[in-house]
This record gives C-alpha cells, sequence and structure tokens, in this order.
C-alpha cells in the first residue's frame, strides 16, 4: 500500500518561507527545490531505492511519502535524541522556524505511519506492519567529496505483537543481509559490528568488502526502544519491532566508485551515461564517444556482472560505459526461459580521438565471444 500524508501544513511553511528574502531562507528554497533523486526514472539513487522496495523481505510492506518539513519535536523528541545532541543545534539542522526543521531522517514517517487509519485497524486486530519510505534530508555538513547537505536516506521498520515474536539479533542481520544481497547482488560480502542509534537497542551495523581488502560501513539496523514505541503511542509491553536507516548515497558511491558525491546530481550526459549500478565510474575525457548496440537472446540465467567483465576483457579501457537499453521476454518469440537484451556500449579514450577502424574489430569480438561463451543468439 502506498500511503500520501496530507500536506497541507507543509504547504502552508513553504508559502511562508517564500515571502521571506534571508540568506538562509534563500538557501533553504533551494534545497527544497531541488530535484528528490531517489524518484527521478534513470538515475541510480532511484534505483537503489526500488531495489530495495522490490527485495522479497518486504514485500508486504506499505511505502509512505512524508513532508520534507517536520516538527523538530516529532524529529527529536519522539525519537528519544538527548536534549544536548548535535543534531538539534542550528549549527546541524536547517530551521524554518523555531518549531519546525527540513527533515534530518527520513525515520520520521514512523510518526505519520502511525496515524494512518489503515495501519490503526491492523494493529487493533493485532495484525504485524511494516513500512518503507525515502527521500531527501538536509543536514548541515563539511564540504568534500564524499558530503553534501542535501542527500537521500531510506528507512524501513517493522512491528510485531510480542505474544507472536520477539525480535532478535538475527532478525536484525536477516533485515541487512536482505538489503545488501538486492543492491550488490548474492556475491557479497559483509559483516556485523555493534553499534548505537537514539532510538535502537541493541543495534548493529554492517561493513561489506569492497573486493580490494577494505571493508565499509553501509547500513545499520536495531531493535526498537520500548522507550520510542511508547513516545509514538505504541505498548512496549506487547509491541516489539526493527528498525533501519542509511544514505542511498553512500550505497551509490560504493557501488560505481563515484570519485565525487556531486557526480549523482550532474546533467552533464557523458557522466548521466556511466551513472550505472555495479558500473565503476571513470573520469569523464575530452574527447567524443563512440556508440555500438548490441541485441541478443540468453537464458534467464544470464548474469549481466560476468557479461561486463567480457566487454572489459576485450575493450580495455577503451570502454567508458555499459547500458541496459531494453530487457525483453516473449515467450512465443525467444521460447520459455529466454531474455533479450540490448545494450549500448559507450568506447572513449582518455587520451586520443577513437576511429571506427579501431572499434569496429573490438565490437565484432564481442560479438563473436557473446555468442560462444553464453550461447546467445545475436541478432
Amino acid at each position: 500500500m502506498n500511503i500520501n500524508i496530507d500536506l497541507a501544513e507543509e504547504k502552508k511553511l513553504r508559502e511562508e518561507l517564500e515571502t521571506r528574502r534571508d540568506p538562509e531562507s534563500e538557501r533553504m528554497k533551494r534545497f527544497l527545490n531541488m530535484p528528490d533523486l531517489s524518484r527521478i526514472s534513470g538515475s541510480p539513487i532511484n534505483e537503489l531505492a526500488q531495489r530495495i522496495i522490490a527485495a522479497p523481505g518486504f514485500k508486504d510492506f506499505d511505502v509512505i511519502q512524508v513532508p520534507e518539513i517536520v516538527p523538530a519535536d516529532v524529529s527529536f523528541d519522539l525519537f528519544d535524541f538527548p536534549q544536548d545532541h548535535p543534531a538539534r543545534s542550528k549549527s546541524d539542522t536547517y530551521y524554518v522556524d523555531e518549531n519546525n526543521i527540513l527533515r534530518t531522517h527520513t525515520t520520521v514517517m514512523w510518526n505519520y505511519y502511525l496515524k494512518d487509519q489503515e495501519v490503526k485497524n491492523k494493529m487493533e486486530k493485532g495484525d504485524p506492519v511494516g513500512s518503507l519510505c525515502h527521500g531527501k534530508v538536509y543536514r548541515k555538513d563539511e564540504i568534500d567529496r564524499h558530503h553534501m547537505n542535501v542527500f537521500h536516506q531510506m528507512d524501513g521498520w517493522y512491528l510485531i505483537p510480542k505474544d507472536r515474536k520477539i525480535i532478535t539479533i538475527e532478525d536484525l542481520q536477516k533485515v541487512l543481509s536482505d538489503i545488501a544481497v538486492a543492491v550488490f547482488g548474492s556475491g557479497v560480502k559483509y559483516k556485523f559490528n555493534e553499534d548505537k542509534f537514539p532510538y535502537t537497542d541493541p543495534s548493529l551495523e554492517m561493513e561489506i568488502d569492497k573486493g580490494d581488502g577494505k571493508w565499509v560501513e553501509v547500513l545499520g539496523a536495531g531493535v526498537v526502544k520500548g522507550k520510542v514505541l511508547d513516545n509514538h503511542g505504541v505498548d512496549s509491553s506487547k509491541w516489539n519491532g526493527w528498525a533501519f536507516g542509511f544514505g542511498l548515497e553512500r550505497l551509490a558511491i560504493i557501488s560505481m566508485d563515484l570519485p565525487d558525491i556531486r557526480l549523482l546530481w550532474s546533467n552533464d550526459e557523458r557522466v548521466k551515461k556511466q551513472l550505472v549500478l555495479g558500473n565503476k565510474f571513470k573520469e569523464v575525457s575530452k574527447f567524443p564517444p563512440i556508440t555500438r548496440d548490441i541485441s541478443f537472446v540468453v537464458g534467464k540465467s544470464f548474469i549481466p556482472n560476468n557479461y561486463f567483465d567480457l566487454i572489459r576483457d576485450i575493450g580495455g579501457d577503451l570502454v567508458e560505459e555499459v547500458q541496459l537499453l531494453d530487457k525483453y521476454e516473449n515467450a512465443d518469440k525467444f521460447g520459455p526461459d529466454k531474455v533479450s537484451y540490448t545494450y549500448r556500449i559507450v568506447y572513449r579514450s582518455n587520451e586520443r580521438t577513437l576511429t571506427t577502424e579501431e572499434i569496429d574489430p573490438i565490437q565484432q569480438r564481442i560479438y563473436d565471444e557473446t555468442k560462444k561463451q553464453f550461447s546467445a543468439e545475436v541478432r
């Protein structure tokens, strides 16, 4: 179920903000007008959100969209942030007025989700409930290649009566591993460490192996604190649950090995064509590209990443990006266990202008090896 919250109060606050001309107001207006990449088709941020929503473990979860301007007490008090927590400070958070802020985390969806009548009805019957939320969040931060003050977050939580299930550390590990597999594939290597969050206890962080022997933190989850449930009007003596939250940019940067977070916002087509999850980013060059398309039919067991390795083997560093243009199933035309793929291969050298005479033999080898290694029917 998709849940949309009444935005009348936020609309009023935005209208009031529009009348102000001070630098902080102008800044916040600009941030609010930036696109939500988690809802822009073609953006890897959107692709990450959709992969997680489509993960089998979340198939019965609701998806909720909530305001971007929220009450400060909802953001901090309900979630048991200490009074001296840095996030409460105007040095860390954008205050629209004394009582309202640009949301610092999408976890605020809990407050709105529990007010939905259908959700209330489910809980009155003792049914478990779960929801996901993604979108822009705003935090004042340092300026470097890995941080922006506007980024995107994904949150999820699940509540179930204690007489039906007691949430354990194993449940946290399961939800984090499900997300890691959805994002990075079944071959991802990960490990868990203890962590601390204001509104969960116990809590875990997940680290993944980037493949170069370096482990990086990517995800966090925890058992929702009883006090936080009580703050939200949920009887913690009868209910328990887990929750997770993380920045989508971090996953995108790791997945694509991006050198600069700003690339995710780029309108440069040379950059945008490379922003495909799993595709390792290469610095764009000033030299023109040569593009070649290839279409083929293969079995459903085909693994795209293996095909990308083939292209790299043959094209080497002349291949800048491989883009999936089409994936199509038609049992009558191709057979019940076959899938048609169309890829665009973008060739570009960082050192010189490539020629058709140079690229055509490389492309022919890719055609030949596609048929040979993947038993493909090249169309």
